[in-house]
Formats: C-alpha cells, sequence, structure tokens
C-alpha cells in the first residue's frame, strides 16, 4: 500500500478564514489531501495596492448605508442572508468590489471554454472563484440600490509579482470582462472616469484626439506656407516662429493680424519683422549678440515680396493668413504652460510632409512622454538649475519648466524660474532660433540659451555655473570613424557629467549600442565614467519611441561626481512595453495602460517596489559589461505554491478522466512497475 499525503498551510490571516479543498481518492490505498493557502497574504497585497491609489475600500463591509444594507441578503449561496466580498468601497462615481483568492486556480470559471466572456453563475462557481463572485457581489448591488456602474475585481495569488487583477465592469443591462491590470492605479478617483470613457466606452484617448489635430494642422500648415509663401523646408518653422513672436505684442497694443493689410511700402513682412523685433526688446533677450542672431534668422520674411503682397486666392497676403491661423489654431496650445513642445512637434511634422524625417537636419524630437519620463527621473525640484546641452527645439527644458511651476504658485517664484533656472545650449542657428522662440512665447524673454558648440565648451566653466541636473538627447551615430570618434554619444555622456555640480543628476537617451560599448575607445569611457561618476540603471524602451527613425532607445541615469562604489546595486529595466503602440495615420499613441505601467516603472525605480527579473534586474556593473537589462538578466524565478497546486489540480483531473472512461490501468501498471523495482 502506497500513502501520498501533501499538506500546505500558510499560518497567516488577516480575516481568520481557512479554505479546505480536498482531493480526496482512495485507489489502491492512494490518499490525497490539500490544505490551501489561506486568503491573508492575498487581501494583504490587494489592500497596499489600493491604499498606493488612494482608494478608500472597506473589508468585509462598506461604510456605504445603502450598500451595506443590500449586501445583509447578499449570501453566494442564495439563502437571503448576509454576504460580503473582501473590500468594497467607492471611487469616484463608480463603486469597487474586490473578491480574492490565494490560488490563482481560482481566478476565473467561464461557461465554456470557448466562450470566454461569459461566467458560470452556479453556486460552486460563484463561491469558489474570485471573478465569478465579484460579478454575484455587483450584480446583488445593482440590483438592491441606486448605484447601477460597479468595476468588480476578481483577484487571485498570494506573490506581488505574480498577482492576476482582472476588473469587470457590471451595469443594470450587461457586464463586460476588461484586460487584467498590475494595480488599481486607473481606478483612482483622479483617474476613474477616464479609464471608464476610453477603456469600457472606447472613447479615443484625449492626446489622440489632440494629436490628430496637431497632425492636421501640421499638414495644411505645411501646404499652405508652400502653396502660398513657396518656402523652403528650413524657412517654414521660422515663419512660424516669426508671427509667433510678433503674435505676442498683441496685448501691448503693438501689432494686430487688423493691421496686415498688403500694404507695398509698409508690407506686411515689415509689420510683423519690427513687431517680433519689439517684443525681444521688451522680454529683454540678452545678451544683445544673442538677440541679434536670432533676429536676423526672421529678417528673410521683409525679403520675400510674395509673403506681403495680397493673394487673390486668399483675399489677403499670406502672412495675414498665417498669422490668422496660427492665433486661432495653435497659440493657446502653447502659452498654457503645457508640457507638449507643439512648437517643435509642427516643426517635425513640417519636416515628415517635406518628405523627409529629420535625421538629416538633425532633428529627432523627443517625444512629449519621454521628456516627462525625464524630469520625473531626475526628481527635478524648483530650486534646480537645468541643462540641456544639445536643447533642439526646446523640449526637454518645457517639460522641466512645466514640471517646476506646477510645485510652486507664487508668481515671483514662478518668474525666477523661467528667467534663471532653464538653460540650453543648441548648435544648429535655426534649431536656436526655434528654441529662443518657443520659450520667449511661454513666457521665459531670458531664455539662457546660447547658441554654440557643447563639446567645444570648457567642462570646469560650465561646472561653475552650478548646474544640478542635466537632460540630454545628443546627435546619433555622428562618431562612426576614427576622423568622428570624439562626436560618440559617449563623449557627450562624459562631457555633460563633468559639465554637472557635485551630486547633479543626469538623465539621457541614447541608442541602445551606446550601453555596450564595442570599441577601446568606448569602454574607455565607460570605465571613465564609472571612475568619476555613478550608474544609476539604465532603462530599455519600447523600439517604436522615435517611430519611423529605426532606433532602439534607452534611458541612461547617472549621478555626477560621485565615483561608482564597487558593490553598488545598478537597475537595468526592460520597458518594452510601455503602453504606448503605434497607430496608422497618427504615430505612437498611449493606451489605457500607459500611465499604471510608467506608475509601476517608478515604483520600482524610487522606491524598491518588487518585481520580476524579467522586468528588473539589480546588479553591480564593470565598464566591459553591456550596461543593459538584456545582459544581466537571468531567469531566477521560483515556482510559487499556487503553480505547484495548478500542477497537481491538473494531475488529478487527468487522472480523475482517466478512471471515469475505463484507463485506470495506466496508473495501476505505474505503482506495479514502482513495486517491482523496489522488490
Amino acid at each position: 500500500m502506497l500513502i501520498v499525503v501533501s499538506i500546505f498551510i500558510f499560518e497567516n490571516s488577516l480575516m481568520v478564514r481557512y479554505r479546505l479543498w480536498s482531493a480526496f481518492r482512495c485507489q489502491k490505498g492512494i490518499f490525497v489531501f490539500f490544505v490551501m493557502a489561506k486568503e491573508k497574504e492575498t487581501d494583504f497585497i490587494i489592500k497596499k495596492l489600493l491604499d498606493a491609489a488612494g482608494i478608500g475600500c472597506q473589508a468585509e463591509g462598506c461604510a456605504i448605508h445603502e450598500i451595506q444594507v443590500a449586501l445583509q441578503s447578499a449570501s453566494k449561496r442564495g439563502t437571503g442572508k448576509v454576504g460580503f466580498p473582501e473590500f468594497v468601497g467607492q471611487s469616484g462615481d463608480f463603486i469597487i468590489v474586490i473578491e480574492d483568492k490565494a490560488s490563482a486556480t481560482n481566478q476565473v470559471k467561464y461557461i465554456n471554454e470557448s466562450d470566454k466572456e461569459t461566467l458560470l453563475m452556479d453556486l460552486k462557481s460563484v463561491t469558489d472563484y474570485a471573478e465569478n463572485g465579484a460579478l454575484h457581489y455587483a450584480l446583488h448591488i445593482i440590483e438592491h440600490t441606486n448605484f447601477k456602474k460597479v468595476f468588480a475585481f476578481g483577484c487571485s495569488g498570494t506573490d506581488s509579482k505574480r498577482m492576476t487583477i482582472r476588473p469587470i465592469f457590471v451595469s443594470p443591462t450587461h457586464y463586460r470582462l476588461l484586460p487584467k491590470v498590475k494595480d488599481f492605479s486607473s481606478f483612482s478617483s483622479e483617474n476613474i472616469s477616464r479609464y471608464y470613457e476610453e477603456v469600457v466606452c472606447g472613447k479615443e484617448p484625449i492626446e489622440k484626439v489632440e494629436l490628430r489635430e496637431i497632425l492636421g494642422r501640421a499638414q495644411k500648415l505645411h501646404e499652405d506656407l508652400r502653396n502660398y509663401g513657396h518656402l523652403g523646408d528650413d524657412e517654414k518653422p521660422l515663419v512660424v516662429s516669426a508671427i509667433l513672436l510678433a503674435l505676442q505684442e498683441e496685448k501691448y497694443n503693438n501689432f494686430s493680424t487688423e493691421n496686415l493689410t498688403g500694404d507695398k511700402v509698409e508690407t506686411d513682412g515689415k509689420k510683423i519683422f519690427a513687431a517680433l523685433c519689439a517684443h525681444m526688446t521688451r522680454v529683454e533677450v540678452l545678451p544683445e549678440t544673442k538677440k541679434e542672431m536670432v533676429i536676423n534668422k526672421f529678417r528673410f520674411i521683409v525679403d520675400k515680396p510674395n509673403l506681403s503682397e495680397i493673394d487673390v486666392r486668399l483675399g489677403k497676403s499670406p502672412l495675414r493668413y498665417y498669422a490668422e491661423y496660427l492665433h486661432s489654431q495653435i497659440l493657446t496650445a502653447i502659452c498654457n504652460n503645457s508640457p507638449e513642445d507643439v512648437l517643435g512637434r509642427f516643426y517635425g511634422e513640417f519636416i515628415k510632409y517635406s518628405g523627409g524625417d529629420g535625421q538629416t537636419l538633425g532633428i529627432v524630437l523627443t517625444p512629449k512622454h519621454i521628456t516627462e519620463l525625464f524630469v520625473k527621473l531626475a526628481e527635478i525640484k524648483p530650486s534646480d538649475k537645468v541643462l540641456d546641452p544639445c536643447c533642439g527645439t526646446g523640449g526637454f527644458l518645457i517639460a522641466a519648466m512645466h514640471e517646476m511651476l506646477s510645485s510652486v504658485s507664487n508668481e515671483e517664484e514662478k518668474a525666477y524660474i523661467k528667467r534663471n533656472n532653464l538653460h540650453g545650449i543648441e548648435l544648429n542657428d535655426k534649431m536656436f532660433a526655434i528654441a529662443t522662440t518657443n520659450m520667449v512665447v511661454r513666457g521665459d524673454g531670458q531664455s539662457k540659451l546660447i547658441c554654440k558648440d557643447f563639446l567645444k565648451r570648457d567642462a570646469e566653466l560650465l561646472r561653475q555655473n552650478n548646474y544640478t541636473v542635466g537632460l540630454m538627447n545628443p546627435p546619433y551615430s555622428q562618431g562612426k570613424n576614427k576622423t568622428n570618434a570624439h562626436l560618440t554619444e559617449l563623449k557627450f555622456i562624459c562631457h555633460l557629467l563633468d559639465s554637472l555640480a557635485d551630486g547633479g543628476r543626469c538623465v539621457v537617451i541614447v541608442p541602445q549600442s551606446t550601453m555596450v560599448g564595442k570599441t577601446k575607445e568606448d569602454k574607455a569611457d565607460k570605465q571613465y565614467i564609472l571612475a568619476n561618476h555613478t550608474l544609476e540603471g539604465v532603462i530599455t524602451l519600447n523600439t517604436s519611441t522615435f517611430y519611423n527613425v529605426g532606433t532602439n532607445p534607452v534611458i541612461a541615469v547617472f549621478t555626477a561626481h560621485q565615483p561608482h562604489p564597487a558593490d553598488k546595486l545598478s537597475k537595468f529595466v526592460d520597458f518594452k512595453n510601455d503602453g504606448y503602440e503605434v497607430f496608422a495615420h497618427i504615430g505612437l499613441m498611449p493606451t489605457p495602460k500607459a500611465e499604471e505601467l510608467r506608475k509601476h516603472l517608478l515604483d520600482c525605480w524610487f522606491q524598491g517596489k518588487s518585481a520580476p527579473n524579467s522586468f528588473i534586474v539589480r546588479s553591480t556593473v564593470e565598464a566591459d559589461d553591456e550596461w543593459l537589462h538584456s545582459f544581466y538578466y537571468f531567469n531566477d524565478e521560483i515556482p510559487t505554491a499556487a503553480d505547484f497546486e495548478k500542477t497537481m489540480a491538473d494531475y488529478l483531473t487527468f487522472e480523475f478522466n482517466m478512471l471515469t472512461h475505463g484507463r485506470g490501468y495506466l496508473f495501476e501498471e505505474a505503482i506495479v512497475g514502482k513495486e517491482v523495482c523496489n522488490g
């Protein structure tokens, strides 16, 4: 006689609740007992996730009187007696209901395996399965209260890394199973309405709508600039910038689109040029040489008569037409302190519609969600001095300014931040003019921008400026041969780190190959970095981040002038799944999971939140290492009790099926064989 006894007991209990799952068979003296885990650990994990999202839910009860009364008759057994889910609460206009199970095998029971949209709602399924139980309580609340919109969650697992959380939207007329989530951040009072509109109702995200509008306006403006102005690709954004500067003088009664009459002596070009010059003086763009340099980039609008002459197709001059269009369609979006680099976006779209990808002109604009992630990784505060040494159209500086201004309410502080805490360097003179316009239009008249070659600026002199934060998207792939070896991305990183104050935070976005360091010079640069600075970590990004550019980017984070400790555990993250997808005719856009995934990344990065090695690895580093998640990753995940339970349950189900179909001899032979061997 062979006797197998397997007992699993987890001592912790939040609700003092024991669940016994037993599979019993007496066949040739074989007994199998399973005592399943109690649900304290699951409850505890769920409670932590709810607290992190700021959702107030009560355990096995409800603070809302109407719901508490309804639950007095909500027994899952249909007896009309009391029944409580694990957690009930309210977020915004929605009720939250949560039912959890310790075992992952008790997540959901469908009506059949071919229908994964309909849950089986018999007594056993409602009692034994998380999603089925959650749906039961949600339906009961809707039937017996005035609350008609409920998010029911079925949750399972005792491992926070592998927890299954699936929401179900429930209304009086239907329910809908929704995609699984990592936590409850999308269901906070601030986010739940948007989640409902986008995921449940299928509304387009506001960002997608706005981007489609921007793309449409950019396309139209590009065509109009070409058709009516006969402008070159590098002239188009400068015309836009010049008009935006001139429009700033409206508030001083020094400019109006009504004054653009098509006069042949005092031309519309002269009027716009005079207004933009006046505004550059008014906001005290200094030094004078910088102001003159920027102004000179716009002087061509005076010398192009076709821009100022009345076009019979328009009934006005092209400049007036452009000015009216920009005033109504884009000026507000630029001036409302949005983190979106609207002017930069337009610039990129001009290039795209002109038949190029921008790379030949050095234009690889950093997407808004990346610039926003940068300022979070850099932990930017209002007191910081930010340097972007390759500032382009000013995207990083705009994001940094937005983050700083959102933290202060005093107008004097805001003015100080705009005039003193944002610094940029740009080599391309046309890009420099646009960046200056970008900052001026946003109220930063001083702008602290210079048109120079960053690599030729003395690092020690720059260091004296006490920059506390460095943000950079350097030019890519310039150091491909010995002649240009001084232009590699690593050279830019080294120079930026050397230019920052002691303890300065540095965040850069570069191609993945930069962190590999294939050449001897690259390895020497990596050695230099570790000897003088600290590598905090590297985040591997979505391969479509720079859509249509063909670069696999990573974000690297450093601390300046603190030699890298040999025992330091740097962070390496695989963030290719960032919740952004490429949509046809639009480009890269966020899905409803994007915000949740970013929060998860930041929680792991700053708070040490546990996550599988497949997402984040913490490791010591060497200069010869590839500073990438793929280099350090190894699968060390130990199978959990839930994995074991599922395997055993699958085996018992299989064995039972064989027995009921008259194939029990399969197991008898196995036992006999073992006895013979032992004999």
